[in-house]
């Protein structure tokens, strides 16, 4: 299907799809917890519904569409409208929006439902004696608290998520790196040009603002190239793909070109609000890396191999070669001949702290 081709659709579903999984588990864990209290009986029919067949599938539907509803809010509106709010004040303004939305989603699903359970029309007058009585009870209260829960269970998964990186929360879910394993993956080391110069000229409020404007522009260019953020390190980022995913289409090289365009089109932003616009350079490589969960007081997903060294030491070469990407000759082995890129070899060299030297090219 093209709608899954596309990269950045492909991680805007991935990120949205866990909400609608959520609400749909916790709702069943709610009915089956009340079901089991009551034996499995309406013991409030002139407010509670049957659960029959019917009803609990179109309740399932509407919980996770309601989910992904809440998903989609979050991702592309109310998480990037609260973002320079604390973790808690997230959580608290948001639950007074999400409780209110679900207010309403709630007083227009129980009419359906209700009608679904009396097997009669919307427009019934039995439909609407039962919502009447529905609004006033204990009931309404309890589902009340329950929508309650599960948003504030979608926000703490949403906070997570965001601080730790969804992949990384989602690996550490599935468990994928609980065992170390062996890689083939591409790094790309990406550094800022002049940081020094402008961490003093800015002073380091004004500079953290800057740097964080700075990856933000980036963001876009890296998820459309498949590549995933492995760490921010002061002013230097490092990228990494799979190999088959860096590979195709040459995603890693056409990564370095987008991220470079983004910040050509805000560079009147960065002028006017900070003095002059940013720039980067960056080395590029290939390698075998151990994939796992390290750490006693805090986990990450951590990566180990010469693969990351060479990497750093190819990107400290741009400088006195005068060049904005370098990468080493492995990589340009791999890359689509036919691919949109073509290279120049700039011979062979030797890394710091290295004895094995090594081929080095550049994008012409």
């Amino acid at each position: 299907m093209r709608f899954f081709q596309n990269p950045k659709t492909v991680y805007y579903f991935k990120r949205i799809l866990p909400f609608g999984i959520i609400w749909l588990v916790l709702s069943w864990f709610i009915l089956l917890i009340e079901s089991m209290a009551t034996e499995y009986k309406n013991v409030r029919p002139e407010t509670d519904i049957t659960v029959t067949w019917d009803v609990f599938l179109f309740a399932s539907l509407a919980v996770f569409v309601v989910g992904l509803a809440v998903g989609t809010l979050e991702v592309f509106w109310l998480g990037k409208l609260f973002k320079s709010k604390g973790f808690g004040q997230k959580i608290l303004y948001k639950m007074g929006f999400y409780l209110l939305f679900m207010l309403v989603i709630n007083l227009i699903a129980y009419p359906i439902a209700a009608s679904l359970e009396l097997n009669t029309s919307l427009g019934n007058p039995e439909v609407w004696q039962k919502f009447s009585n529905y609004v006033v009870s204990r009931t309404f209260l309890s589902t009340l608290t329950s929508l309650a829960f599960s948003i504030f269970v979608s926000l703490l998964y949403s906070g997570i998520s965001e601080h730790l990186g969804h992949d990384v929360l989602l690996n550490f879910f599935s468990g994928k790196y609980h065992q170390p394993k062996e890689e083939s993956r591409i790094f790309m080391f990406l550094d800022m040009k002049s940081s020094t110069s402008w961490a003093e000229q800015l002073g380091h409020q004004q500079y953290f603002r800057f740097l964080r404007d700075y990856y933000n522009q980036l963001s876009n260019a890296i998820i459309a190239h498949r590549g995933e953020v492995y760490q921010y390190i002061g002013d230097e980022i490092v990228i990494t793909w799979k190999q088959d995913k860096g590979l195709s289409q040459q995603h890693c090289v056409q990564c370095f070109y987008s991220m470079k365009e983004a910040l050509e089109k805000k560079s009147v932003f960065f002028i006017k609000t900070y003095g002059a616009a940013p720039s980067f350079r960056a080395g590029l490589h290939v390698g075998h890396v151990t994939t796992g969960e390290i750490g006693a007081l805090k986990k990450e997903i951590f990566f180990t191999g010469d693969v990351l060294n060479v990497t750093a030491r190819i990107q400290k070469l741009c400088k006195s070669l005068d060049q904005e990407l370098l990468l080493s000759g492995e990589l340009k082995t791999l890359l689509e001949p036919t691919a949109p890129f073509s290279f120049k070899a700039l011979g062979t060299m030797e890394l710091e702290g290295r004895k094995e030297q090594v081929s080095l090219f550049a994008p012409l």
